[in-house]
């Protein structure tokens, strides 16, 4: 008698009941083994695919891997054609796959990808539809994995393009400041305190880059007494002609629709120009004048630098980043510490780079104080203007590696150098100092008789030469009032405190000569001054403000000199890219009037915030309310209907022209 050794009974059996085309009704019958059910194959726990059987698993937290080569995995149950999955763990949008190009019983070895980055990576092997998550690691690639070690030098490592080293680049921690050797090999004795080392980009060279963010900077991880090995990467271009957008204060935060305002306007505006200039032929790069997120709301909108970052990639080319006061984390009462969230996602808080023939450096002047911060608490995020000691002397090491001090210098930071003009009894523009040190900072750079330095902060325009060498230049916000004044139900514009329309600066350089000019958004190039006709210019609640229940003296205060009407045909013409060298003329049918420089308000951003605050009965924010401009010009014409021709100059030759017929109707709409 046949055993059965399936151990089937008659349970086992299942009737199925299927009918055919020929009328016929057949009897299927199924088995199943009840007692010992198929086993599932097992899920992995990470990516919850059907998982791959590896075991005895080892991988280093740390792993040196150098490019084009290997590195090799301890594991059973690798098998040929397995690929290896490198998931960064600090940028989701970065991935990268390897194949196994050999076993054995107890390893794999897995090609390194082209174009892997240092960084920490989850490592999954798939086959198939099949996936293992192996664990995680950091990974250093590096491009020599042989230079020795020095004495007392902490970090080493090799500068280079394609296959070969590349001489006197400039390469620092923070701290130290050195330059690599004919084999582009360089050392550092760093104590590693800054958590990084960064290359100072050579002119008519780039760096790698993920998304808009350039890959300068490698992250130290090994304690301070271990010898890291960290390369540079890079790729000859020629930059020699380029342009840098500086884009001052974004403030993005998740709040008064700001997202929408910074795609639909900013970021389709920006990018329009990149592409225009690009098509050039000329390389373009940005520079971002801190304040890019509001640190205010990075817990309560859950809206921080990561987000931030994730905007800044739909930015058409590489952008360079200076840290703001809201650019701090306001649960940490320290300014070293307050900064980690920042050096995390965008890397150092100061730095320098080179494009063509021209020297930048970008530099933390803000010592946030934050009295009160702690764990889960917003302290009250004061702060110094200010560069601290240790930054300082980084400042004065890496300018003494500019070799020729012909060199033009340009400086980023964000808290203004000098605070905003005024003009004195006979009309001569003055202002005062802002950063506490200023002093120091100022003589560091002598000996360079070509310096500029870039500052947001303020959100209104201007400029300011400390000498014949220096001079800097006050960028307004692509935010403008903080996105009020765009927000749905106000202006529909943008607007800064005094006038100047939302925007950035233009900064076209070619070898060591350098010329700037403000781009309004959604504007022309050449839209660079607006032009009231002050008979029209008359502030009430009643064509402003239709809502507002306050009394009338405290409207008067927002609406100030023009609450009164003005019936002495004057015009006001507001030229935000204004500095001394600059002309404005105004001519009346064969006359010239005078034409005078003021030091007022500007009325259509009372009637752009203040009003519409007011108007919804709210009181407008003391730092949000306009702010007086010395950037304006009055003159009066014989007639109250006259077509003006108002003609300005700047100081590189370029006129600009407005044809103002008047009446001229004074709305939110003007331009």
């Amino acid at each position: 008698m046949m055993k059965n050794n399936n151990n089937f009974n008659r349970r086992d059996f299942i009737k199925v009941t299927a009918v055919t085309g020929l009328g016929l009704t057949l009897n299927l019958y199924s088995c199943t083994k009840s007692e010992d059910p198929k086993p599932q194959p097992p899920k992995d726990e990470d990516t919850g695919g059907t998982k791959i059987n590896i075991t005895d698993i080892s991988i280093p937290l740390y792993l040196e891997v150098s490019k084009s080569g290997n590195m090799n995995i301890q594991g059973k149950g690798f098998e040929s054609g397995d690929k290896i999955i490198f998931q960064s763990l600090t940028n989701t949008n970065t991935k990268f796959t390897g194949d196994v190009s050999s076993i054995s019983e107890t390893s794999a070895a897995i090609a390194i990808p082209a174009g892997l980055l240092s960084d920490r990576y989850r490592l999954t092997v798939t086959r198939g539809q099949a996936t293992s998550t192996l664990g995680s690691t950091t990974l250093n690639v590096v491009f020599n994995a042989n230079i020795p070690d020095k004495e007392g030098m902490t970090i080493k490592g090799v500068v280079y393009a394609g296959s070969a080293g590349i001489a006197n680049v400039v390469v620092s921690d923070g701290i130290e400041v050195t330059k690599t050797d004919s084999n582009g090999v360089y050392y550092l004795p760093s104590d590693k305190k800054q958590k990084s080392v960064f290359v100072s980009i050579p002119g008519n060279y780039e760096v790698e880059k993920q998304g808009s963010a350039p890959l300068f900077f490698k992250k130290l991880s090994r304690p301070a007494d271990t010898v890291e090995t960290h390369d540079f990467s890079l790729t000859q271009v020629n930059n020699e002609k380029h342009v840098v957008l500086a884009l001052g204060d974004m403030h993005l935060a998740n709040r008064n629709n700001d997202i929408e305002q910074f795609q639909k306007g900013f970021l389709t505006d920006v990018n329009k120009s990149i592409k225009d200039i690009q098509s050039a032929g000329t390389k373009v790069y940005a520079l971002a004048l801190g304040d890019m997120t509001w640190e205010t709301y990075w817990y309560e909108n859950n809206y921080a630098l990561p987000q931030y970052r994730t905007q800044m990639d739909e930015i058409k080319t590489t952008i360079f980043h200076t840290i703001g006061n809201h650019d701090n984390d306001p649960y940490v009462a320290d300014d070293w510490h307050s900064a980690t969230k920042y050096r995390d996602i965008l890397g150092p808080t100061y730095y320098s780079f080179n494009l063509g023939k021209i020297h930048y450096v970008v530099l933390d002047n803000v010592e946030y104080i934050n009295t009160g911060g702690a764990a889960g608490s917003s302290g009250n995020r004061n702060y110094n203007a200010k560069i601290v000691a240790e930054q300082m002397e980084w400042l004065k090491k890496d300018l003494a590696m500019v070799e020729d001090k012909s060199t033009p210098i340009v400086l980023a930071m964000h808290i203004q150098l000098n605070n905003n003009p005024t003009l004195t009894g006979s009309g001569n523009q003055t202002s005062t100092i802002r950063l506490s040190n200023s002093a120091e900072f100022i003589a560091a750079f002598n000996g360079f008789p070509n310096v500029h330095v870039l500052t947001g902060h303020t959100h209104i325009q201007y400029h300011v030469e400390n000498s014949t060498s220096l001079m800097e230049h006050n960028s307004a916000a692509v935010c403008a009032t903080w996105w009020w004044t765009g927000r749905s139900g106000y202006a529909n514009n943008q607007i800064c405190k005094d006038g100047t329309p939302g925007g950035y600066v233009i900064w076209e350089m070619e070898g060591k000569d350098l010329k700037w000019k403000y781009k309004s958004i959604n504007y022309e190039n050449n839209y660079q001054f607006r032009a009231y006709d002050l008979n029209k210019v008359h502030i009430t609640p009643a064509e402003h403000a239709p809502s507002y229940t306050g009394t009338d003296s405290e409207f008067v205060k927002y609406a100030a000199e023009y609450a009164t009407a003005n019936n002495n045909n004057e015009v006001l013409i507001n030229v935000w890219g204004y500095d001394t060298k600059w002309k404005v003329e105004v001519f009346e049918g064969g006359q010239a009037p005078a034409v005078n420089r003021v030091n007022v308000l500007d009325p259509l951003h009372i009637i752009s915030y203040s009003a519409k605050r007011l108007n919804v009965n709210a009181t407008p924010t003391a730092d949000f309310v306009s702010t007086k401009t010395a950037h304006m010009f009055k003159a009066r014409a014989a007639s109250p209907t006259s077509t003006l021709e108002i003609k300005v100059t700047d100081r590189f030759g370029n006129v600009y022209t407005e044809n103002m017929q008047r009446p001229k109707a004074f709305t939110t709409a003007m331009s």
